[in-house]
């Protein structure tokens, strides 16, 4: 009775147009089934179909519908590797795919890694250059990107490195623009975390990732500009041209218990008081994407 009547929940929120609520709230009947590892039915497989969580669709019990759309909204994310993007996943794909260039305000748990490898590997560009906020980012991309697309590119995360046919550079904002001189059209400018372009967000590192948004995105033919809880794109040089999309789309749900507005401290052993402890969050359902 406790899962039906989330779902009525769910089912009112969808009809209600309250997407973001009607996700959160499956997303917690998603996590049940998961911890039980028992399958749901074709009831369940209807709402996650309407709220856009493709990948969570259960092809064993799932109409056909439910299954068309399972492998229609599959793309190849690298190494021959197919993964089903939700819903807003594959409109980013898509407006990325005809062109156009976009700057992404959107949360951690979107999965914006699965649209740029799926770009890579549907559009085939010559040369895409990703920024990243941080050197372990660097490393991290790499790892990944090397994984998949080794073979038909030459990886460069270094300023030394010689160019090849294709390639696909990785790097901090410092390190970018060193490739300026070298690099006469890129395909593709990816800036992740961009609003640090902006002094009032990080004072040390703006001149450097300014820099090199200007110099590169000149040679750029396409920019895809990403950033989370970010509502509206002030008109400026650098993001001239782009169309910008805010999306509030989980995939996660994090329960937050605020136990110190009724605790406001825990004794220790030796008899003094000690702040309470971070809550934890209840797991989250496992997610395809990310």
């Amino acid at each position: 009775m406790e899962i039906f009547s989330s779902l009525q929940i769910v089912n009112d929120l969808i009809n209600e147009g309250d997407d973001e609520g009607a996700r959160n709230e499956l997303i917690q009947v998603l996590d049940k089934y998961n911890n039980e590892e028992t399958q749901y039915g074709e009831l369940i497989n209807s709402l996650v179909r309407k709220v856009g969580l493709y990948p969570y669709i259960d092809k064993s019990t799932a109409s056909w519908e439910e299954r068309f759309i399972y492998e229609a909204f599959k793309v190849d994310v690298g190494a021959n590797k197919k993964l089903t993007l939700h819903r807003e996943q594959s409109n980013v794909l898509n407006k990325l795919l005809s062109g156009q260039s976009l700057a992404i305000s959107a949360p951690t748990s979107f999965g914006k890694s699965f649209i740029i490898d799926s770009f890579i590997s549907i559009a085939k560009p010559r040369n895409i250059m990703i920024i990243v906020p941080t050197v372990a980012l660097t490393d991290e991309t790499r790892r990944r990107i090397q994984q998949k697309f080794s073979e038909d590119y030459k990886i460069i995360t270094t300023s030394e490195a010689e160019l090849d046919e294709k390639n696909i550079f990785i790097f901090p904002q410092e390190r970018a623009i060193h490739y300026v001189n070298d690099i006469d059209e890129l395909d593709m400018l990816v800036v992740d975390e961009f609003y640090k372009a902006s002094p009032a967000f990080d004072k040390e590192r703006s001149p450097s990732l300014l820099k090199a948004i200007m110099r590169l995105g000149e040679k750029a033919n396409q920019r895809y500009f990403l950033a989370p809880n970010i509502s509206d794109l002030a008109e400026s040089f650098f993001t001239k041209g782009m169309e910008f999309i805010e999306i509030n789309f989980n995939t996660v749900f994090l329960e937050k218990h605020e136990m110190f507005k009724e605790i406001n401290a825990i004794p220790s052993k030796q008899g003094r008081y000690s702040p309470p402890p971070t809550p934890k969050a209840p797991p989250a359902p496992k997610k395809p994407n990310e």
